[in-house]
């Protein structure tokens, strides 16, 4: 059964605290696919190869359906796993963050690397921006002039996303619903337009809303 939403993170985020004079810097963004995280972790690696640790966490797949991390040298437990928890607490899925360490000479003990892992882990994510994704449908639909202006007063009423408006011989617009209301959502603006509008499905996929940014 296809999930009807799930939460991710908006975009890819970056951010930083010192802890005893060691510099934690967390990132973070969506991924789709382990390979776009692994292609992440890369890149990361990449740009600070004189930074001591590079430890991350993700999770890919609606369900769960994979679940890595890694503490990159740091004392087991101490980095990936909590940063994976504090994702897991999130309800984050396709997503990946690394946090990389520059160690400042002060050993912080295994839990003060816990609250530091997790906290730089943290301030990654909400630099990222926290989304829910909604299961979503989208429609061409096409109504005669007589009726647009019903039909557009009911839209502005409804929980829906309305695209790409075109007066020629007809009006047309991409309509964008969340898949469980698409039905209703369909014959209310059937019944406004007097049984008049023409509805072509187009696709279903995810996609976030506006007021659905958490």
């Amino acid at each position: 059964m296809t999930k009807e939403s799930y939460v991710t993170l908006a975009g890819y985020g970056r951010d930083e605290v010192v802890i005893q004079k060691s510099r934690f810097i967390g990132e973070a963004r969506p991924c789709s696919s382990e390979e776009e995280a692994l292609a992440f972790l890369r890149e990361i690696r990449e740009g600070s190869r004189d930074a001591r640790h590079h430890c991350y966490a993700y999770i890919i797949g609606k369900n769960e359906g994979i679940l890595r991390y890694s503490d990159d040298g740091e004392p087991g437990g101490t980095a990936g796993m909590p940063m994976l928890s504090l994702m897991r607490s999130e309800k984050l899925v396709d997503c990946c963050a690394c946090v990389t360490r520059y160690f400042g000479g002060i050993l912080l003990g295994t839990g003060g690397l816990v609250r530091a892992y997790t906290e730089a882990c943290r301030i990654a994510v909400r630099a990222a921006g926290i989304v829910r994704m909604e299961l979503t449908s989208q429609d061409l639909c096409e109504v005669p002039y007589s009726v647009w202006d019903a039909v557009h007063y009911r839209l502005d009423k409804m929980p829906v996303q309305v695209r790409d408006v075109e007066f020629g011989t007809a009006v047309s617009f991409t309509l964008l619903t969340r898949s469980s209301e698409r039905e209703t959502i369909l014959q209310e603006l059937d019944n406004a337009s007097n049984r008049t509008m023409e509805t072509l499905f187009e696709k279903e996929s995810y996609d976030f809303w506006p007021n659905e940014r958490i």
